[in-house]
């Protein structure tokens, strides 16, 4: 095993966390190698808008030395709330953006490229799918691949997100559906082809709740509006309805049915994107989510305190990833650095994951607002 200055360090996921706690190692001479099963980074839309917030993500960002160059992409005038009456689209309250511009949006798919330009060429091994860990008896542990083949390292830190294949070897824990499902769209060129809802949205996101059901719609950089459409319904709620969800004609008439009686500028979202429904239950771990130190594996992020998307997520990942990498740079046991780190990011998570939830209720509430 290498020496505790020197360990052999490997993340599972490159999404912002993880590659955040590369970034921060980087910064001061440590070596580490990013696993990502995806087979570059442009593969897939990365999802839309993040208010980083001064705390979380920004002072993660400042810590990896990246501050400025967010600034320079992020939109402050996007931190701006619009609550929508459902049924006159009649505006009830408007919120944001702060006079300094304190929680800026920034595309996930910018966030990520930034953090993926600050790292040294080869850091990320893409199309390198991990299956699986198992710690060893000497405190290393073994990541397995698709395949079929493995690699020892002093330490995995799983990133890799809600379905991590690293957490099995901390916890038993599986996310569970939460009983909200989002159903997402999009809009492009909206000041041209869609200005009636590019009004409505206004320069941030907009929102309308009705009982079970709430429409949400967020500004994107380049003139795109990401709309999503959320429902307490079963999981499977398209089986009782009849539905393909595969067959959009068939999701958007049922979709009608259920937003009957709101505003037609609203309705509008379900008629007028320029992209296919896609599908998202949302799912959580049970909170708090704990585990006994394993050593020679960690999580973080999604992997670590899986939340309802309600603007935590992202930022607490980043603040995860910042967290660990100074531990592991100012201990001078690795042992010891995640046993601080694990000290630090599990209280903070089981506190954040309850306001999480009452964010949630609060987004889509069950009964009429």
């Amino acid at each position: 095993m290498n020496s505790a200055r020197d360990p052999r360090i490997a993340i599972v996921g490159a999404g912002l966390g993880g590659l955040t706690c590369a970034r921060i190692l980087q910064q001061h001479g440590r070596s580490v190698t990013v696993f990502e099963r995806e087979a570059s980074a442009d593969a897939r839309p990365q999802g839309g808008s993040l208010d980083m917030h001064p705390g979380t993500g920004q002072a993660a960002l400042g810590a990896a030395g990246l501050l400025d160059r967010f600034h320079a992409l992020a939109r402050p005038e996007g931190d701006e709330w619009r609550v929508i009456d459902f049924a006159t689209a009649a505006l009830l309250t408007q919120q944001g953006p702060t006079p300094d511009g304190g929680r800026p949006e920034i595309d996930r798919g910018q966030l990520r490229g930034l953090l993926l330009d600050s790292l040294t060429e080869g850091t990320v091994r893409w199309d390198r799918a991990v299956t699986g860990v198992t710690p060893l008896a000497d405190g290393t542990c073994r990541l397995l691949f698709g395949d079929g083949t493995a690699e020892d390292f002093d330490l995995v830190v799983g990133a890799d997100g809600a379905w991590s294949r690293v957490r099995p070897a901390l916890s038993p824990a599986v996310p569970d559906y939460t009983g909200v499902t989002f159903i997402e769209t999009g809009f492009d060129d909206c000041e041209t082809r869609h200005p009636d809802l590019a009004r409505l949205v206004g320069n941030g996101s907009m929102l309308a709740k009705g009982a079970g059901r709430t429409l949400v719609a967020q500004r994107n950089s380049n003139g795109h509006i990401r709309a999503y459409i959320a429902l307490r319904a079963p999981e499977d709620w398209h089986v009782a309805a009849g539905v393909d969800p595969g067959d959009q004609r068939a999701v958007r008439t049922h979709l009608l049915s259920v937003f009957d009686g709101w505003d037609e500028s609203l309705r509008y979202i379900l008629r007028g994107g320029d992209h296919g429904f896609v599908h998202r239950s949302l799912s959580v771990l049970p909170a708090p989510h704990t585990w006994e130190h394993v050593p020679g594996v960690t999580l973080l992020g999604d992997a670590a305190h899986l939340m309802p998307p309600v603007g935590l997520g992202a930022n607490l990942a980043m603040l995860d990833g910042c967290d660990l990498a100074r531990a592991l740079v100012s201990e001078s046991r690795l042992d010891d650095a995640v046993r601080a780190y694990e000290s630090i990011m599990l209280p903070r998570s089981a506190e954040a994951a309850t306001g999480s939830a009452q964010g949630l209720d609060h987004l889509v509430p069950a009964t009429a607002p």
